[in-house]
Order: structure tokens, then C-alpha cells, then sequence
């Protein structure tokens, strides 16, 4: 890659820069959860085609793919979510979402873009466009692929099952990115493991339910369930080294309903992240190991039933892929470009590239106004004050957040395709 061909590749972000703020803030008010995301999938396939793009939509459910062969050369896939979450948003933004669906209770429910992904589909729309508009000043194929239902890990593995590497030409790289809370301008990328793999578990606790004045004559697992929350938690603190990372968090208890009645059984939410294979084998073997240990000491009638759902790969960056990205971004960012930490979110994008056997990198990119970052930083307040994925207040600022995203997408491209 040279920095004459991404200037020539970038050139046309001035032009594209409207079109792609309009677009992303319609997107924002209309959200749509994971496998219903027609709307989104509809506009963005409407684009890729307008602008030379071989399309094929409906991969998986929603999913839609472009392909633009522009002669010989590598071919690079880059992938972007575009399912929202069942938030109320509370953003006061004039383009605030106010869309709803009906929940599995027959009720109303709110659909915000609380994560960004309205962020990831314009960035990947605004390269695809460029890209097709610059086909003088490279050679090779561009695959964006527009994904559904990451939010559920879904989405992924539905589009791989609907023969999605029979529908594209195997890619010699795949790349992905989220917006994240760090200042609008940053971008950051890391060798090696960057996302938690998670796992969610549902286990229940049986005991026997009685009279809330004859204790003696139950096994209460509402006191089960307390003895397996303080137990669960030292799984990390006494099991695993100190500089392992792992989360286990105990999301939700549910049991009873009256306050003179002991239930039956008491049901536990747990999730789990951890960044290697050894490690989650060892915390979801010692979660079973801890609440059988809780049923046998409290005399339960039968063991504890633990269903395991809601499961997502660790992100492994490759280490090669990660490198030669940062290079090219401290080229181009210049002190904006940095080493990310750790994240302890979770995604299913891994699934994509390993099921086509190519390697990958996955980076963030930053979307809080960077004056609001600064202040809150010099209080020591940003995880005060400075809202995350998933909160009703998430809201990226349109710029630098979109010029960003675009151009860490167009420098990816740009360092593995043939240019002149």
C-alpha cells in the first residue's frame, strides 16, 4: 500500500460524507433486532448494487454480500452487524429512535442501536463506496458483508450454514470493527486475543417447598442459590492465577413469589468470560463443580440441571494480520492509533473467517466526543460518566466517529490489495 493510493481512495470521502451522515442517522431511528433487520438489508443491497456490486441477499435469513472484482489480486472480506437491542433509548438526540416491537409478552418494546452497529454498516456502506468509485487506483476483489443477529450469536453461523463460502471467492483476509468508548478519532488494534469468549448458563436448583414458618421441614433453595452466588465468585479470585483474566457474573435469581412460601426450585443466570480454551474449561467445570457441591450440602432432592446457551468464540487476532494493521494505522493516525487493551465484550465474527480457514484482525474505533472523554478523563469519571455499548445513552458523534471508521476500513483494504 502507498499513501498516494489511499489519498486517491479517500479523495471522494468530501462527496461521500452527506450522503453517509443522512444515511446513518435514518438508519439510527430505525432500528430492527437480530433476523429482522429487512430495512437495513434492503438499503444497503439498494447501494452495493447502484455502485457495480455482484449482491446475493437473504444469506442466513438477512445477511447480504457484495462482491466487486476488479481484476487480479487478493481478496479481502470485511464484515459489519447491523441488528439493534431491546433498549429504550435516552439519548435526546432529534434523531433519537422511538421504533418498537412486540415482545414475547404481547407488549410494546423498545429498539434502539444501543451498540453501534448503525456505526459499523455506514463505515462499511461509505468504503464500498469509495472503493467502487476508485477502481483505477487498485486491483483485486472487496467483500463487504453486512451481518445479522450478532447481538444473539446468531447471525454468523447462520450465514456460514446458508453456504456462504459457496457464494463468495475465499478471501486471503477478513476483517471486522467496533465503535467503542474511547475519544472519536482513535483506533486501536492488538495481537492475539482481544474479545472474551462468553457463555451463558441457566442452571436450576431443586429443593423442596414447604411453609415459610417450618423451615425444618424443606430444602429451601433460595439459600441454596445465596450459597452458590458467593460461591461462584471465588472461582476467579482463588482458582485462577492473578493474571488471568476471567470474568463469572451472576446476572439474575429467580425463585419464589410470596413471602410466607418456600418454592421448589430456585434458577440462577450466569455468564462467563474468559479468552482461552484452558480457562473456560476450568470456570464452566468449577461452576458445575461449586452449585453440585451447594445441592449435596443442603440435602437437595436431585442434582442441579445446568443448560448452557448463548455461547460466543474468543477473538484471537492473528498476530501477523494484527502487526501489519498497526503499522499501516500508526502510518496514517499517526498518535491516534494505539495498542487496544483487553475488551470483555463478546462477538461472533471469529466464526466467519474460521469457517473459510482464512486469518483475521478485529480493531476498535472510537465514538465519545473527545472534549466530554478529556473532562471526564481529568476527573478520573470515564466509567462514570462516559456511556457504553449497550446503555440507553450510547450515542457516537457523527464525526470524527464515520470519517474514522471509513478510512480504518479503506487503510485495511488498501494494505493487502494490489495498488499502483
Amino acid at each position: 500500500m502507498t499513501t498516494d493510493t489511499v489519498d486517491t481512495v479517500l479523495a471522494g470521502l468530501d462527496d461521500a460524507r452527506p450522503h453517509l451522515e443522512d444515511f446513518y442517522t435514518d438508519l439510527h431511528a430505525h432500528p430492527e433486532l437480530g433476523l429482522a433487520e429487512h430495512r437495513t438489508a434492503g438499503r444497503v443491497a439498494e447501494r452495493l448494487r447502484a455502485w457495480g456490486y455482484d449482491v446475493t441477499d437473504g444469506v442466513g435469513g438477512t445477511g447480504v454480500v457484495g462482491v466487486l472484482a476488479n481484476g487480479d489480486g487478493p481478496t479481502v472480506l470485511l464484515r459489519a452487524d447491523m441488528d439493534a437491542l431491546p433498549v429504550k433509548e435516552d439519548t435526546g438526540l432529534p434523531y433519537a429512535s422511538t421504533a418498537t416491537v412486540t415482545g414475547d409478552d404481547g407488549r410494546p418494546q423498545p429498539v434502539m442501536h444501543a451498540c453501534g452497529h448503525d456505526v459499523h454498516v455506514t463505515c462499511l456502506l461509505g468504503f464500498a463506496r469509495l472503493m467502487a468509485d476508485a477502481r483505477d487506483a487498485w486491483r483485486g476483489t472487496v467483500v463487504p458483508l453486512f451481518q445479522p443477529s450478532e447481538e444473539n450469536s446468531a447471525g454468523a453461523s447462520a450465514m456460514v450454514k446458508d453456504g456462504l463460502a459457496d457464494r463468495i471467492p475465499r478471501p486471503d483476509v477478513a476483517f471486522a470493527q467496533h465503535v467503542l468508548p474511547y475519544p472519536a478519532g482513535y483506533v486501536g488494534v492488538r495481537p492475539g486475543p482481544f474479545l472474551s469468549a462468553a457463555d451463558s448458563l441457566r442452571i436450576t436448583l431443586y429443593g423442596r417447598g414447604g411453609h415459610g414458618s417450618m423451615p425444618q421441614a424443606t430444602v429451601d433453595p433460595v439459600v441454596m442459590a445465596a450459597m452458590c452466588v458467593l460461591r461462584l465468585q471465588t472461582i476467579v479470585s482463588r482458582e485462577l492465577t492473578p493474571t488471568t483474566p476471567a470474568v463469572v457474573t451472576v446476572g439474575a435469581v429467580q425463585a419464589g413469589s410470596s413471602p410466607n412460601v418456600i418454592p421448589d426450585t430456585a434458577v440462577l443466570l450466569v455468564n462467563i468470560r474468559t479468552y482461552d480454551d484452558v480457562t473456560r474449561r476450568h470456570v464452566l467445570d468449577a461452576v458445575k463443580r461449586h452449585v453440585d457441591a451447594e445441592a449435596a450440602a443442603s440435602g437437595a432432592p436431585r442434582e442441579p440441571d445446568i443448560e448452557r446457551f448463548g455461547t460466543f468464540p474468543p477473538t484471537v487476532n492473528d498476530a501477523d494480520v494484527a502487526g501489519r494493521l498497526a503499522r499501516a494505522f500508526a502510518a496514517r493516525f499517526g498518535d491516534d492509533s494505539h495498542e487496544i487493551e483487553l475488551q470483555t465484550a463478546s462477538e461472533d465474527f471469529s466464526e466467519i473467517p474460521k469457517a473459510l480457514d482464512v486469518p483475521f484482525a478485529y480493531w476498535g474505533i472510537g465514538g465519545i466526543d473527545p472534549a466530554r472523554y478529556a473532562e471526564a478523563a481529568e476527573r478520573g469519571t470515564v466509567q462514570r460518566d462516559v456511556p457504553v455499548n449497550h446503555s440507553p445513552q450510547f450515542a457516537p458523534v457523527i464525526q470524527p466517529t464515520l470519517d474514522t471508521g471509513v478510512t480504518a476500513l479503506t487503510v485495511a483494504a488498501l494494505e493487502w490489495l494490489d495498488t499502483h
